[in-house]
This record gives C-alpha cells, structure tokens and sequence, in this order.
C-alpha cells in the first residue's frame, strides 16, 4: 500500500501485471488526480494467463488475414484482375504505381539478377539522354527484394509474377493490423483494445488504407514498418523491462525504421515529426535522457544507413530530421542544468532551449544544403509556404500539389464516417483527458526541480499526477500526426490507423475508467473489470450487427475493368514504333508507357529531382499557349521522338479555373486564363493560340513540323503526332 499525507486512499485496483492506485484531492474543492502505477517485476504464468495470451495472439493474427483478404477481394472485384489480359493488368498500375512496378517487371525480365541490377544503377530509359541510378534516385529496393525472391523461388509454376507482387503488398496490411492491435494490447493491458482497432481499422477502410487501388504507393509499403516501429516504441517505453528486453526492442525498432524509411521517399518529413514528439517528451520530463538519447540514435543510425544503401542520396544528408537530431543532441549535451530551478527559470530555459535548437538546425540544414548543392526537395518547401500564403502563389510545381485535393485540408466529411463506426467519440473523449492530465503533470514537473525522467526502478513518484511514458508518447503521437493529418489530406493515412488503436485503448484501458469510477466514488476491483470487457464487447457486437450485411454487399459487388482506348493505345505503341523511340505526355500517362511497352520516357511522375522538374514543366508547354517552333525546340532538346496528347488534360474539367493545369502553366507563363473570370492584372494575352488545340486543325505550321500517326475516340484528333526529323 501507499500512503500520501493529506490525501485519502481510494481502493488499489489488482491486475495480474501492474497495479493502480487512484487517488482523489478535494482540498479547495479543485479535484487533483492521482494516476500512478507499479508493474510488478515478475508474474506468475498461469495456464489461464497463457491460455488467454493465446487467444489473444490467435485473435489478432486472424484480424490480420482478414483486413489482408478483405483489400485482396475487392481488388479482385473492383477489376476482375484474374479473367483479364496482361497489359490491362498493368494500365490498372495508374500513375506513379506503374511505373515503380514496371522496374520489378525489368528485374524478372533480365538475363540475370546481376544485370538487372546493373541496368537499375545505370539507367538509360527513365529519362531521355540521362543515364540515373535508379536505386539512388528512388525508393525502389523492394520491387528489386521482390524480383530477386520470385526469381530464386520454385513458384513460377504455380504464382504469376504480378500476384506474387500485389499478394506482398496486401499481407504487408495484414503486419499493419497486427502491429496495431500490439501496440493498444500494450497500452491497455487488453487484447479485447486489439480486437476493437482491428475491427475499427476494416471499418473504416476509406479513411485507413487506399492499398486496394494504389498498390504500388510507397505509403502501402512503408506505413506497416511505421506501425511495427510505434509498437516498438511503445514497447522501450514500458516500465521495468529488463536489459537485455531492451536492446532487443531497440534492434527491432531499428530495422522497422530502417524498412519504413528504405520503402518512401518521404521518410525524412515523417522522422522530422517524430523527432519532434521526443524533444517535446524530454522537454516535458516524460522520458529519461537515456530513451531520449536512444531513440534519437535509431532514426540516425536508420537515415544514414539507407543514405548508404542508396548509394550516398544527399537528400538524406541534407534533410531537416537529420538536422533537427544532430542540433537537438548537441544543444542538449552543452546545455546543463536544463530541468532545474523554479517555474520561471525552467521556462526560460525551455525557450532557450527550444530557440537555440531550432536555430542550430536550420543552420546546419543550409550549411548541409550549400555544401551538397541540394536543390532536390525544394518543391516540397514551396508547396509548404504556398500552402500557408508565405510564398508565391504562382509557382507551377507549389500549383501542381496545391490543386490537388490529396493535399488540401482533410474533409469534414471525414469526421462523419469516422462518427458513423463510433471510432470518433471516444477517441475524442480519450484525447481530451489526456490532453488536461499531461497540462497538469507538465505544471507540476516544471514546479518540481527534483521531477526528472520517471521514476527510478521499484519506487513510486510521488507526484500528485503519474502519466506513462508509452501513454504520453502515443498521445503525443496522434496529436502531431492529426495536425499532420488536418493540414493536408494524404498525409491521413499516418493518423488513422493509430488513431484506432488509440481510441481502443481509451475504451479498454484501466486509467481512464478508473477515472470515471473514482469521480462516481464506487471504483472496485470487480466494476472496473466489468466495464473493461463489456463495454468493447458491448460496442464489438454493435459494430458486427450493423456492418457486417454492408461488408457482404460490398465484397460481393463484381465489376471489370475496361479501358479499351488506352489498351488500343499501348498495343499501338508496342508494335508500331521503335523499340528504343522516346515519348513525351503527361507523367501519368508516360508511366503507363513505360510499364506496358518498356519505351523510353522524358519525364515521369517521381518528382524528387529539379532538373526533371524543370523538364515536366516544359513538355507540358504543349497543353500551353506556344508557338510549335517553340513546342518542337522544347520537344527535340528533351530528344523525344513522339509526343502523346490527351483531351482530358487539354479541355480539362476536373478542376475549377485557376487549377487545371492549363491554367497553371498560363499562369507560369504570364498568361491570361481560359474562361470568365478574374487575371492578375499583370498577365497578357498570349500571342499563340493552345498548342494542344491548334495542332489538330492540321495549318501549315504544324504539319511542317507534326504528323498525327494514331488516334481514337478517347485520343483522337491528332492527339498523338509524330516529331519529324530534320
């Protein structure tokens, strides 16, 4: 037992794990809560207990298999991916996603595995008269993993190339799910939460995952190690693990961080934040210097080794987590006595703190930049300060993202679907408790000098609020993430899942309900075990009764892809023209070429390099006002042989004025718009009319440099011509 002078004991709450003590303050009527806690150091192994972990276990592998042939079934359905032929297989690979398949495809089409590994390092038909490395430039290595394994296993008999492909990625979701059930298992003591964010995370497939028609995104592969290393953390953050447990959770850490940032390009802006959720721990006092420093090293040690195994990529040196890290150990090794002395002090101190940090980082992030003359991610930094009116509104490549509405501001339809599973009410409810005891420990650390890092091993703290280390860093975690999340609307994907596992520790965990019981003044061993299994049973049943006849019809829905323009036209392109011709278009539509014909491309839609970008935005001069002397100059300097058109780009209806990406380029080129409406009043009239629309009446200047070779009624009208040489 434990007695604190001044304060009444409420009754200790038996688990057979940890125990927890709940104390209530009236003093001056103000309600203080006291949440501490003791995991005991060893536990007797019942054949219950292990009967029970087995259930567990069995349970969540089952939600697993089941969110991995769920995603595969409507796949199936949504496409009758089996009963169609091989090339509308590979247009149904849209955009970005055929064209990092099309490299496992070139990986199981080469003699041997060490030339099509030598023909990814010295690239030639990514980009017209540039030799790359493709494993440097992109996030490629498990197409290459993928192509290595079907090629050394005894399956070609029995597994097509493309299923041994997207049955990886979609078992890839079935590591997600689990993950997930292992980390709000691990913070509530119940593998009932499990259960609950398992069910939650297939309900709310919509707002989850988009794996089923994006296989080939980077997020698909990337996001399960991102969940496996959260479950990780949470993990290393739990009281009393032994040594040895902890350097095996840190390996494990490390090679999920290593995997999640190998697989997406955009591994460094998630770190970034990440890292910023550990400063604001060590800040707050919630996790000792030695986690701090810890967790800090595994995603160094993560991004330097990737920025190795991509052949030294400078993105990875010059990127802002690197930066922040290196800035925030420094500052905090030269920084003594940081968490001493009053209030005042130790706010002032945390300013400093936090001023110095941020001002060494973006110092050490432009010397890195200047030194590596790294230009390669400033697009991102563009979209960022447009996004927020801080930069040009005009510029194409900031434009390109900010109208698209992946990356505008998360709908609050959103919220709606998230409300209509019951996921959003107590996810809410939880966050905002959390929220005002984490106010309340941070006031009290900061007004206790002698309250650093968590208690030692074996004692209690005694503080008049406890909060653990894995609870205050998943709360963090979703708190971040969901700001993430609310900028922008792609980046939900990096919220929603957590948020179910969150939410299902909320209904299961025992601090919150013993808060409740506490407030009510009837908090027992026996109610509080009852409300911990009924009520997620309670919401489980709701949740299958009312759901379960919309998942039937929605996994019995049978459709069949069909698009036989395109397939017309990658039929044409495969038998009509020179194997090593080049193509100019749209990066969508090039990156289907390239997938389905193996032809040479100008630009493509992996944006992260400046000079392609440069070179995007001049072949799409064509959708611009141009002469065609200037559209062939532009086209002949980017050595394309052909150049593909599209009516649904060139009239296009799918945005609003001032974002189709004629309007984009018109703006870039300080032009007056299309349509009614308003013109910044220093754009001009363009002296040339539309290329894409001028080009199809067939005048003199054109057909002296033009000639339409293929057309029809989606491509059509000399939509797709021929360069003539000269």
């Amino acid at each position: 037992s434990m007695f604190l002078e001044g304060r009444r004991e409420m009754p200790p709450l038996y688990s057979p794990q940890r125990n927890f003590f709940f104390f209530l303050d009236a003093i001056n009527g103000d309600m203080n809560i006291v949440l501490c806690y003791v995991i005991l150091s060893s536990g007797v192994w019942t054949w219950r207990t292990v009967l029970w972990v087995a259930i567990g276990w069995t349970v969540g592998i089952s939600l697993g298999m089941l969110s991995c042939i769920y995603v595969a079934t409507l796949h199936e359905n949504d496409l009758w991916f089996s009963n169609i032929k091989e090339v509308e297989r590979e247009i149904s690979f849209r955009t970005e996603c055929g064209l990092y398949y099309s490299y496992y495809k070139q990986m199981l089409r080469a003699p041997s595995i060490q030339q099509g590994l030598s023909e990814l390092i010295n690239d030639n038909a990514t980009e017209s008269k540039r030799t790359i490395n493709l494993l440097r430039r992109m996030n490629i290595y498990q197409e290459v993993f993928l192509g290595v394994l079907y090629r050394i296993l005894p399956i070609q008999a029995y597994l097509e190339p493309v299923y041994f492909y997207i049955y990886t990625v979609f078992s890839l979701q079935a590591v997600y799910v689990i993950a997930l059930f292992i980390t709000s298992w691990l913070l509530s003591g119940s593998w009932l939460a499990g259960a609950l964010t398992g069910v939650w995370y297939i309900l709310n497939r919509v707002d989850t995952t988009r794996v089923e028609f994006t296989i080939s995104l980077r997020e698909n592969w990337s996001l399960p190690f991102f969940a496996l290393q959260i479950a990780a953390i949470t993990c290393y953050l739990r009281p009393h693990l032994k040594p040895i447990q902890q350097k095996v959770v840190l390996w494990l850490m490390f090679l999920a961080t290593l995997c999640f940032c190998l697989t997406w390009q955009f591994n460094q802006f998630i770190l970034l934040v990440q890292a910023l959720i550990i400063f604001t721990l060590d800040c707050l006092d919630l996790i000792s210097t030695e986690q701090v420093t810890c967790l800090y090293l595994v995603q160094v040690s993560s991004l330097l080794s990737v920025w190795l195994l991509q052949f030294c990529n400078s993105m990875i040196l010059g990127s802002l987590a690197l930066s922040f890290i290196v800035a925030a150990l420094f500052v905090k090794h030269f920084q003594r006595g940081l968490k001493t002395g009053g209030l005042t002090a130790r706010l002032g101190k945390l300013l400093l703190h936090t001023v110095l940090v941020l001002a060494l980082t973006f110092t050490i992030n432009y010397l890195a930049k200047v030194t590596l003359q790294l230009r390669s991610d400033e697009h991102i930094f563009k979209f960022i300060k447009s996004k927020f009116g801080l930069g040009p509104t005009r510029d194409f490549d900031a434009s390109l993202y900010l109208c698209e509405e992946a990356f505008g501001l998360l709908p609050l339809d959103t919220f709606d679907r998230l409300a209509g599973t019951l996921l959003a009410y107590p996810y809410l409810v939880t966050l905002i408790v959390l929220l005002v005891m984490l106010a309340l420990l941070t006031l009290a650390n900061l007004c206790d000098s002698s309250a650093v890092g968590r208690p030692p091993k074996g004692r209690f703290e005694e503080r008049p609020i406890c909060m653990r280390a894995d609870v205050a860093y998943n709360l963090l975690h979703t708190v971040f993430f969901g700001l993430l999340a609310l900028s922008t609307m792609r980046m939900k994907y990096l919220w929603t899942g957590h948020m179910c596992a969150f939410a299902a520790y909320g209904v299961c965990g025992k601090e919150l309900w013993s808060l409740c019981l506490n407030t009510i003044h009837c908090n027992t061993k026996t109610k509080l075990r009852l409300i911990r299994y009924t009520v997620p049973l309670a919401i489980l049943g709701f949740l299958c009764c009312k759901f379960w006849p919309k998942l039937m019809t929605e996994v019995s829905e049978l459709r069949e892809f069909y698009d036989p323009d395109t397939v017309e036209l990658m039929t044409w392109i495969s038998s009509k023209t020179p194997k090593k011709a080049v193509f100019a278009g749209s990066m969508q539509l090039l990156a289907g070429i390239k997938l389905c014909t193996g032809r040479v491309l100008t630009n493509h839609p992996h944006y992260e390099d400046r000079a392609l970008r440069e070179r995007t935005r001049q072949v799409y001069q064509i959708y611009a006002r141009q002469s065609p002397e200037e559209v062939h100059r532009i086209l002949r300097a980017a050595g394309a042989d052909f150049v593909v058109m599209e009516d649904s780009v060139c009239y296009e209806r799918r945005h609003g004025r001032g974002c189709r990406l004629r309007d984009l380029l018109d703006l870039a080129n300080g032009h007056i718009m299309d349509g009614p409406g308003d013109n910044d009043p220093d754009l001009v009239h363009a002296s040339h009319p539309r290329f894409c629309e001028s080009v199809k009446t067939g005048g003199p200047a054109y057909t002296a440099l033009f000639s339409r070779v293929f057309q029809n009624k989606t491509f059509h009208a000399g939509n797709h011509v021929r360069l003539t040489r000269r």
